[in-house]
């Protein structure tokens, strides 16, 4: 049946979002019903309100959740009610040439589903019976969402909401990056250009593979100290050091194994690609504009071998890896605890989205 719930919705790019009460219409044939217990504030959520995604609004922010199973549509017999469950923004349908290749990160049902769910319709209606676009094809800061089957994941529910629901973007999206998308070697020296929540957890990603040097850049003092905290063993501020290839030159004796790029500029892409030796690889994380370009000498690339690669959602898969970094969070290996630096209400959303805007937290998490 319809749930009445609060979202956080963007109406207009380039203006804050707001909360509003919604209908959220029950599942359909493969779909689910989900609680949702708290959503992560991510800064794609922020570029989905200021036009850097050009997600159209009006549109359900959010797409970093857990939940719990309150309905299923017909034919989903895999889950229970009362299931918890982390919400994966790629649905991986299994069956289209890149979950066949094993790369279902890059599912073409995904690119079917960017603002809708996979059948081309929403499941939000405002007080006035008109649709709204969904996130990321989930729209999940929400006290309610409606998903597909395959943008759920069950999980242990013994772990808390706060920590399950990041899981589900910045720890995937980071920490996959280097375990997933290039396999970092123990020993190796790598360098992680921007020290927000999804570049805290590239350089837990780093440390988790057993780098044995991870050099943190960001021009923010409190962006690396929180990096430290995550495992950098060295920062570099820009602003205040100089030029921050140079320094890492200098640091690495002649460049690092691998640099991830986790803002999303130019400027910054082509920084990670003259940072890593002959042979070295520099990873794409950060989502840019889509004006944004990239400017690379040309010459050298012959001679050496460089790799230049993007990370698409940490090269996901979500079944394996969300139970697989959840586990290593209970071993005491991956953290999350000290992650979530400030949680807020939905009626707090405003401030929450200022806070991430001024970098004040590691993560930022809306609990309800």
């Amino acid at each position: 049946m319809p749930q009445q719930a609060k979202a956080v919705v963007c109406r207009e790019w380039n203006k804050p979002p707001v909360v509003e009460t919604l209908t959220v219409d029950p599942p359909k044939r493969g779909e689910v019903m989900v609680k949702i217990g708290a959503c992560g504030v991510c800064h794609s959520d922020l570029s989905a309100t200021n036009g850097t995604i050009p997600l159209p609004p009006p549109l359900v922010l959010g797409h970093e959740a857990a939940g719990t199973i309150c309905e299923l549509g017909e034919g989903v017999t895999d889950l229970a009610l009362g299931d918890t469950i982390v919400v994966s923004w790629i649905p991986m349908c299994g069956k289209c040439r890149y979950c066949v290749m094993g790369k279902p990160q890059l599912c073409d049902m995904s690119a079917k589903a960017t603002v809708t769910l996979p059948d081309g319709t929403q499941r939000f209606k405002d007080k006035d019976g008109k649709p709204l676009n969904h996130m990321a094809g989930v729209g999940v800061m929400a006290e309610y969402a409606t998903l597909h089957r395959d943008n759920v994941i069950k999980i242990d529910p013994s772990i808390g909401m706060d920590k399950a629901a990041i899981v589900g973007c910045a720890v995937m999206t980071g920490a996959g990056a280097a375990l997933n998308t290039v396999h970092v070697e123990p020993g190796a020296v790598c360098v992680v250009f921007g020290a927000g929540g999804v570049g805290l957890n590239t350089i837990q990603g780093c440390a988790i593979a057993g780098a044995a040097r991870i050099i943190a850049v960001d021009m923010s003092d409190k962006k690396l100290e929180f990096a430290r905290q995550f495992g950098a063993t060295d920062t570099i501020n820009p602003t205040t050091d100089g030029d921050a290839v140079g320094k890492i030159m200098a640091l690495t004796g002649g460049g690092a194994d691998y640099a991830f790029e986790c803002i999303g500029l130019g400027a910054t892409i082509a920084q990670s690609y003259n940072c890593v030796h002959k042979g070295g690889t520099a990873v794409v994380v950060g989502v840019s504009k889509p004006t944004e370009t990239v400017t690379l000498g040309a010459f050298l690339m012959p001679f050496q071998e460089k790799v230049l690669i993007g990370s698409m959602y940490g090269s996901a898969r979500p079944s394996i890896d969300f139970p697989r970094l959840l586990d290593l969070y209970k071993a005491g290996r991956l953290k999350l605890d000290e992650l979530v630096t400030a949680t807020y209400s939905i009626d707090q959303a405003q401030q929450a989205f200022a806070d991430l805007e001024a970098g004040v937290n590691a993560r930022g998490v809306i609990v309800f």
